[in-house]
């Protein structure tokens, strides 16, 4: 009977374990939604891919990722309705073989806006970078700072602002940080990807500016469209703040991994895991001759 009692209990745990980790699985099939499927679609419609889209083009394929954080921010700010994964998708993957971190702005989650918890977790990704001297790449879709909460922010010690403090700490360490403005690059934003060591924009759907168009015309009274004011042409041939102008996505995920593919690797213990070359010379005559010359030698060994 004490044997029943204990099979009993252990397949209720099994259960009760399984419907959790059915629950789990369910809540983050909604999370990988970001701002739902009507937002995933008109992202789609802009010529654009979503942020989880963009990361599973850009890594290895078939290598091994791990998601940072897909649970940051849940149940959190619903009177203003929502922010699944704190806005910003991160991954620890492998880019044309090195291991690295990307940083994602979701665009579907109130147009890629930062709220508090997305600071959080943006710092906290860079902080692994830190910890593991991980290449980190940024791609940029955001309209910067959520205005209803931009108090809660930026001027804190591990707000908004530190970002930039621990770009210029990673460049210090020789940390490769590359960004890829891929929609809006808004205010504090702004400052990432020009201190970043490579910078690339699309064409015609990225733009950087501290301010959009309808603000510059509010306070100056100057009429400029976006594209002349902080397009992909203005910054990469006027302004010199990006290196790489890309017609699309897709190109510009291939030039990131083009870029990673010519990293240095950070310094080790001597050993690499690469494709080896062959032997100039008949490595078969060789090792025949090297063979005969070892049997010698343990023989000797043998005999004295």
């Amino acid at each position: 009977m004490a044997v029943k009692s204990k099979e009993l209990d252990f397949n209720k745990n099994e259960d009760a374990v399984k419907l959790l980790i059915s629950d789990m699985e369910q809540k983050l099939a909604k999370i990988y939604l970001g701002g739902g499927k009507s937002r995933i679609e008109k992202q789609h419609e802009q010529g654009k891919f979503t942020a989880r889209e963009r990361i599973e083009k850009l890594i290895d394929p078939g290598s091994r990722t791990i998601e940072i954080g897909a649970f940051a921010g849940d149940g959190m700010y619903e009177e203003h309705g929502g922010c699944p994964s704190g806005g910003v998708v991160v991954v620890i993957g492998y880019v044309s073989g090195r291991q690295c971190i990307i940083v994602a702005n979701d665009a579907t989650v109130k147009a890629g806006a930062w709220f508090p918890i997305t600071g959080k977790k943006n710092l906290r990704a860079q902080e692994i970078a830190m910890e593991n001297h991980l290449p980190i790449i940024y791609l940029v879709d955001s309209a910067g700072v959520f205005l209803p909460m931009q108090d809660e922010i930026f001027p804190d010690k591990e707000h908004f602002g530190r970002i930039f403090r621990n770009n210029a700490v990673m460049s210090s360490k020789g940390i490769t940080q590359i960004a890829a403005v891929m929609g809006s690059c808004v205010a504090g934003g702004a400052y990432l990807p020009i201190m970043s060591d490579e910078s690339l924009i699309v064409d015609k759907t990225g733009t950087i500016f501290l301010a959009g168009s309808y603000l510059v015309k509010a306070a100056i009274g100057e009429t400029i469209d976006n594209e002349t004011l902080g397009g992909a042409t203005t910054h990469t041939s006027i302004s010199g703040v990006c290196d790489y102008k890309c017609a699309n996505d897709e190109e510009c995920l291939k030039t990131i991994r083009s870029l990673m593919d010519k990293i240095g690797e950070k310094e080790k213990a001597g050993f690499d895991r690469i494709e080896s070359a062959k032997p100039k010379k008949d490595c078969k005559r060789d090792l025949w001759n090297f063979s005969k010359r070892s049997c010698k030698a343990l023989q000797y060994l043998r005999n004295h």
